[in-house]
């Protein structure tokens, strides 16, 4: 990679990409387009980040998250820790702040954190003078996910979003991924459509910038993508959604529905699959499905923002 001095990154923080600004966004995945070619090297390493501390942080369970960020900050030579729940004094009843300024005090250049609470990257944010990224706030937030999707779209489309139609099907009201996509998506010009029974639709849903459906076969007509999202029974009161077989047989992405989306659609989805109950082993495993490239794709584009978070003071980038 070359030096570029040319764009002032100014977020300590990255918590949600409502306070990105286009430019922010473009530049943010052109860096991780210049770090996914050292990703396809013999020797996937690069002394980018040595010197400096990440710190993940995460309090709720994840695999391709918390892995992801470890491989990315390795990959650019920093020292990564990782401290969950279970190993940290949080099971013993410290709070938050106190664990967060635990961490400080050891002089992290970056704090991920993942945490079940809405507002806790927020809350942590507010009192750590390091970079702190949101990994996953409740059903808040999921800044990362959205931009490693929209850098997997980027590469599917030839990095021409305007006037294409994406879909996100599913469990939107209790999903962090889906909130954080429809802004960003509609920040970069893309027209978005939202499918689901009505119990898992959110509060306000009619005021988001998307088309509501109830019906999957009018939602998917001619659509470019469709991002499929986990169903999150964890996360739901009892009698949203009262036999699972009911919403399979309308709701799970099958490969007749893609046969009513353009030809070259692109199907997403955020991990982990309950196959056979969003989508069947068909679409998942098809020609259609981005999934693995999205994991790619995670890497490349959390390379970028723990780049930008850890040298926002510093100038230059070299590899």
């Amino acid at each position: 990679m070359t030096n570029d001095n040319r764009y002032h990154w100014k977020h300590k923080d990255l918590l949600d990409v409502t306070q990105l600004s286009l430019p922010d966004v473009q530049h943010l995945l052109d860096i991780a387009a210049g770090f996914q070619e050292i990703n396809l090297r013999p020797v996937k390493k690069v002394p980018t980040l040595k010197g400096k501390t990440v710190v993940l942080f995460f309090v709720e369970n994840s695999t391709r998250t918390k892995t992801s960020f470890d491989v990315a900050g390795k990959r650019l030579s920093a020292d990564t820790y990782s401290l969950a729940k279970t190993g940290s004094s949080l099971n013993k009843g410290e709070s938050l702040k106190d664990t967060g300024l635990t961490l400080q005090a050891m002089g992290p250049d970056v704090v991920v954190i993942r945490h079940p609470s809405s507002g806790a990257a927020e809350f942590l944010a507010e009192r750590l003078s390091c970079g702190v990224v949101n990994a996953g706030d409740g059903w808040h937030a999921h800044p990362t996910q959205a931009l490693l999707d929209a850098f997997t779209l980027r590469q599917a489309w030839n990095n021409d979003f305007a006037g294409k139609t994406l879909l996100i099907l599913g469990d939107i009201a209790h999903s962090r991924v889906a909130r954080s996509n429809v802004h960003l998506l509609n920040m970069l010009g893309v027209h978005v459509r939202l499918c689901a029974p009505r119990t898992l639709l959110p509060a306000g849903v009619d005021h988001w910038q998307a088309d509501v459906y109830d019906d999957l076969d009018a939602a998917v007509r001619d659509v470019d993508a469709v991002m499929a999202l986990r169903l999150q029974l964890e996360r739901q009161q009892a009698g949203l959604l009262p036999d699972l077989s009911e919403y399979s047989r309308r709701y799970c992405l099958t490969a007749r529905h893609l046969s009513l989306a353009r030809p070259e659609v692109g199907v997403l989805h955020p991990g982990p699959l309950n196959r056979g109950l969003e989508i069947s082993d068909e679409v998942a495993d098809g020609p259609h499905s981005l999934v693995l490239k999205q994991v790619a794709s995670g890497v490349s584009t959390r390379m970028a923002v723990l780049y930008l978070l850890a040298t926002r003071n510093e100038g230059g980038l070299s590899a």
